[in-house]
């Protein structure tokens, strides 16, 4: 706890923190499943003050690392980095602090880690502790997968003596965290998941046709000029257009994608950063592992490939604790772009043909989630966490209607919102009776066939004219059976194995639909193409409730007054935060660093509500250690006194 205090300026762990500090500080390994923002980066930074030796962090981001380092030596904590955009002198000095023992965290890309130099240097330097960041990257089950991580186990198992070893993720459905145990050989790990909920985040999914996205995102920014963002398209030539656009109609951005020339991607990255830029328009490429801790917003304009991929993306916003919206705009072309794109799109080297087989199946249940998520009627917050195995509340959909909810979390627009749904009661029964007429053998593109009386050749040795189910649904078209279906999987009606085929099996809650009171709904999709707001609330799914052009409007403004209101200050703390973000900006650039290294937006409204004008008073401030004091407090004291006199 003294360390907690002395570095970071906490006086007490957040959630699940002590207990893995303490497992670590024991030798014993880790899992720790937190969600971005939760402080998994402390959770192996503290035991690293305190143990003998270096510990390695392992991070997949050459971009992240400098801004790492350069906030824990900032905090007081000697760290280095090792890295391709260092000559061999610059690694062979850093390697020699460390085996002196002048530096206490290593961070190093893991490709770093099959070097001949790296090796050699980690056999004779004493190893504390052995981090590994962003782990899910371990798993081809999961949403990153990278090659690269397949390595760090043998490096593990390569050292003269074996450290305890963490293993942190934001993300990990149980299967991705099985793969993390088993891959990087975890010795009875002490497995800490402390919930995936962000309730500082307000979730918003929008139905939006691709005309008019621009549009919505340009008022989203021009309504919010004042704070931080990320836009995430799915091409780089719409992150480009986008970006150009913004600017036209005088809203500054800058765009990011991986086929940018390094030196012009590295700047784009540094201006959003430093807060030169307010936003950035970006392909996934932009961000994983940013700490960029003062985003007010992430909007996503084309629909992600996975809740995974999402909630990484989305969990980007309000790092700092502070309240911050995540906005999702989405259409039909969206589902059918993604899943163009997965079938054409994925090769990887080291699987056999099947192997690939096998993952792109498990892409497209991935992307099914997605989709369900932007159809369902239940509360956003619950549906995501129930994706990764958390419930919200303990009974959940009570009645048997699909995401029924016993109170709303006041902080999602479907919570918020009224729109309007269909009922698919029958729908959902047929479904369910035709899984049992096929005995669970089948996948969902025979089911739809069958139900819709389908005389396919490839249907004939189910003998399916025999069925009750047969054609029962033939007044029901292919695509909204296909909704459906997906959602029942989704809501747990169904279950789709996993594997080379996915048939389609009953899930937990199937025997619900058999039930008399049995009751189904799901989101209203409009197919036919429509004028702005479409049916109203932009197609019936946006986050305001007007009609028409009012509809359009009110998606972008209604509900932020709740939606982002945890923290109202008093018009004085506003202005003195202000004051304390100028003063913040101007030391940024003194030194050459991101304004929130000094000091994150939660620190300055702490700041502005306590008016610290003594040691004392500045070391109560939350995220205030003693390195900080020593470094700003003068500064930051003086213009609090500053401020109180005028």
């Amino acid at each position: 706890m003294g360390a907690l205090k002395r570095y970071f300026g906490y006086d007490s762990f957040r959630p699940g923190q002590q207990g893995i500090v303490e497992s670590l500080l024991a030798g014993r390994d880790v899992l720790g499943v937190m969600p971005t923002g939760a402080g998994k980066s402390v959770c192996y930074q503290v035991p690293a003050a305190l143990l003998p030796g270096v510990t390695i962090v392992i991070s997949p981001l050459i971009s992240l690392m400098r801004d790492q380092v350069d906030a824990l030596n900032d905090l007081g904590l000697p760290a280095a980095f090792v890295n391709t955009t260092q000559t061999p002198d610059e690694q062979s000095m850093v390697f020699a602090q460390a085996a002196a023992g002048e530096v206490k965290l290593l961070y190093v890309a893991p490709e770093r880690l099959e070097t001949g130099r790296f090796r050699d240097f980690a056999s004779r330097t004493p190893i504390a502790l052995v981090a590994v960041d962003e782990a899910h990257c371990v798993s081809q089950w999961g949403q990153d997968f990278r090659s690269s991580y397949l390595g760090i186990g043998d490096f593990i198992a390569s050292l003269p003596s074996r450290p305890p070893v963490g293993a942190f993720t934001a993300t990990a459905t149980e299967r991705v965290r099985r793969d993390i145990v088993g891959m990087l050989g975890l010795r009875d790990p002490s497995v800490t998941v402390t919930g995936f909920d962000r309730p500082n985040l307000y979730f918003d999914v929008v139905k939006l046709e691709t005309k008019y996205k621009a549009a919505w995102v340009a008022r989203y920014v021009a309504d919010h000029a004042d704070e931080s963002g990320i836009v995430y398209c799915a091409t780089r030539k719409e992150t480009e257009a986008l970006a150009a656009t913004l600017n036209q109609m005088g809203h500054p951005a800058v765009a990011y994608h991986g086929g940018m020339a390094p030196d012009v991607r590295e700047r784009a990255q540094r201006d959003f950063i430093t807060d030169r830029m307010p936003v950035v328009v970006a392909t996934n490429a932009f961000g994983m592992g940013i700490d960029k801790s003062n985003v007010r917003f992430v909007i996503h304009h084309n629909m992600p490939e996975s809740i995974e991929a999402y909630y990484q993306e989305a969990g980007r916003a309000g790092r700092d604790g502070e309240p911050s919206r995540c906005t999702l705009l989405w259409n039909e072309s969206d589902i059918v772009t993604r899943r163009r794109l997965l079938d054409n799109d994925y090769d990887n080297e080291r699987l056999t043909p099947e192997e690939q087989e096998i993952v792109r199946q498990s892409k497209r249940r991935l992307l099914d989630g997605m989709v369900g998520y932007c159809r369902t009627t239940e509360c956003l917050h619950r549906y995501m966490t129930r994706y990764f195995g958390q419930e919200l509340t303990p009974a959940g959909a009570a009645n048997g209607t699909a995401g029924a909810a016993e109170s709303t979390c006041g902080a999602c627009s479907n919570c918020e919102s009224t729109f309007e749904t269909i009922d698919v009661t029958r729908v959902a029964q047929a479904i369910s009776r035709c899984v049992h007429d096929v005995n669970q053998r089948v996948g969902s593109g025979k089911i739809v066939k069958i139900l819709r009386g389908s005389k396919a050749q490839d249907l004939a040795w189910l003998n399916p004219e025999q069925m009750p189910t047969f054609g029962m649904l033939k007044d029901v078209n292919e695509a909204r059976i296909r909704d459906v279906l997906s959602q029942m999987a989704t809501d747990g009606y169904l279950a789709i194995a996993e594997g080379r085929l996915p048939i389609v099996m009953f899930g937990r809650r199937a025997v619900e639909t058999a039930q008399p009171d049995f009751h189904y709904e799901i989101k209203r999709v409009e197919r036919k193409a429509g004028g702005t707001g479409g049916s109203g609330r932009c197609g019936g799914n946006g986050a305001g409730n007007g009609t028409g052009n009012a509809g359009f409007a009110g998606a972008v403004s209604d509900g932020d007054g709740r939606a982002l209101g945890s923290y109202i200050p008093d018009d004085e703390d506003e202005a003195l935060f202000q004051k304390l973000r100028e003063l913040r900006r101007t030391i940024a650039q003194e030194i050459g660093k991101p304004p929130y290294i000094v000091f994150s937006d939660k620190t300055l409204r702490d700041m502005a509500r306590i008016k610290p004008v003594t040691d004392a008073q500045f070391l109560a401030v939350n995220g205030v250690g003693q390195h900080k004091l020593d470094l700003y407090g003068k500064r930051f004291m003086e213009a609090v006194a500053a401020f109180d006199a005028g």
